[in-house]
């Protein structure tokens, strides 16, 4: 803490006197002589009166001052008078555990309501997009409370957030619904890799629009569920619109996910469309929709869980990394002046119709007799025998699943090559 001190007592100088001869002369200066006079006493003073005080705060000095303030609220009452209160005693503990919350070793068996509130603590000083802690933290949770900390995951057209924050996203369990549309990932990405893995086997909903996904990567994608009947073989919805490089040897891959109630395959590169529709109705009964479906327009996807406003932390992070700097200014007015343009980089969007989609037709499925079924946008299909035929469906796919094996024993040379990198 430092002060600085303001005076002016430069402009007052007072009287002035000089020593002669033993004895005490004061000189005026009007007139120029020398009075002997005895001086009067004059209170004593330490500062004049045009003295002034500034308090100046360092800032290596402001997390101390946070330190003790945060002990305290600080309100106004109806008068306008400042009055300040003590926090509790669980306030000043769970703002100490969030500001060390990487320290923590593990919360599985941890209160829930106690967790969630830590979580949100701990998310306001943004601990979790620090770089390294920021993992470690949000780990702890993930692997304690899975599905509440995130249930439903939507990273649609952000990409960067992928690529920055790729093994936060990882660390997610438990996770319902996933939409990665429009993120151009391929069929090599780490994050299609991690979606076989036995953490997201929950996921029911799986949009995967416009990926420039293939048939290997529909292969690498339902290899343990045709093989170990595991992975997401609990998948009901998947979108797979706007991947032309997936043809009708892709489409056969997805013959093992027995459970699909809704699929959309618009925008493909399909060649014999009618003998994959006949198929699909065949051996998974799925039925061919002429209108739309809304589980294909994006409008329920979204972010949910404790971690969603984490998510959005993240996306601000990636949208101020990508600002322009200031210094670049100069660099254009010169490419102006030599009569240059200027390379724009705009962040590619995908609409929610392609034209290849609207070319190829829509191409979108779904199961007529199922419970809460994924009904069309301007259609819908009710059945007053739906729970009957729902008892006589699953029996008939078990009896399917018996029969089929035998089939399943009967591995390709790509498929163990496949098993052998798991």
């Amino acid at each position: 803490m430092s002060y600085c001190l303001h005076s002016e007592s430069h402009l007052d100088t007072g009287p002035i006197y000089v020593r002669e001869n033993g004895k005490l002369h004061m000189v005026t200066r009007g007139a120029g002589g020398v009075h002997n006079v005895t001086p009067k006493a004059r209170p004593f003073s330490l500062f004049s009166r045009s003295f002034s005080v500034e308090l100046c705060m360092n800032r290596e000095d402001d997390r101390a001052r946070r330190q003790r303030t945060d002990h305290f609220i600080f309100t106004y009452t109806k008068e306008g008078n400042l009055r300040y209160s003590a926090k509790s005693l669980f306030s000043l503990v769970l703002g100490y555990i969030s500001d060390n919350v990487d320290h923590i070793d593990s919360l599985i068996g941890f209160p829930e309501q106690i967790a969630e509130k830590l979580f949100s603590a701990a998310e306001a000083r943004q601990k979790f997009t620090e770089p390294v802690t920021g993992l470690r933290a949000l780990q702890k949770f993930t692997e304690a409370y899975g599905s509440l900390v995130l249930c439903s995951l939507c990273l649609r057209n952000r990409y960067l957030v992928i690529s920055e924050k790729l093994e936060e996203i990882k660390s997610f369990r438990e996770l319902t619904c996933l939409d990665l549309s429009c993120c151009k990932l391929g069929d090599e990405h780490e994050l299609l890799e991690h979606l076989t893995k036995e953490a997201l086997s929950s996921v029911k909903r799986l949009l995967l629009k416009d990926n420039s996904l293939s048939d290997a990567g529909l292969r690498r994608m339902t290899a343990p569920v045709r093989v170990l009947k595991k992975g997401l073989e609990n998948l009901l919805v998947l979108d797979l619109s706007c991947n032309p490089k997936i043809t009708d040897v892709g489409i056969g891959y997805l013959l093992s996910f027995k459970k699909l109630n809704c699929l959309d395959i618009s925008g493909t590169g399909l060649k014999d469309v009618d003998a994959v529709i006949k198929r699909l109705q065949t051996q998974i009964g799925l039925v061919h929709s002429k209108v739309p479906l809304k589980e294909f327009d994006h409008s329920n996807c979204k972010t949910e869980g404790w971690a969603e406003q984490t998510v959005l932390q993240w996306e601000q992070a990636v949208m101020e990394a990508r600002k322009p700097q200031e210094n670049l200014k100069s660099r254009v007015a010169a490419l102006h002046f030599y009569g240059k343009t200027r390379r724009i980089e705009e962040v590619v969007k995908c609409t929610l119709v392609e034209p290849e989609t609207k070319a190829s037709g829509n191409l979108q499925f779904y199961k007529e007799n199922v419970q809460n079924c994924h009904l069309p946008l301007k259609k819908e299909v009710a059945g007053s025998h739906e729970l009957k035929n729902n008892k006589k469906r699953a029996l008939a796919e078990q009896e399917r699943e018996r029969t089929s094996k035998q089939k399943h024993l009967c591995l390709t040379v790509e498929d163990w090559d496949l098993l052998n990198t798991y």
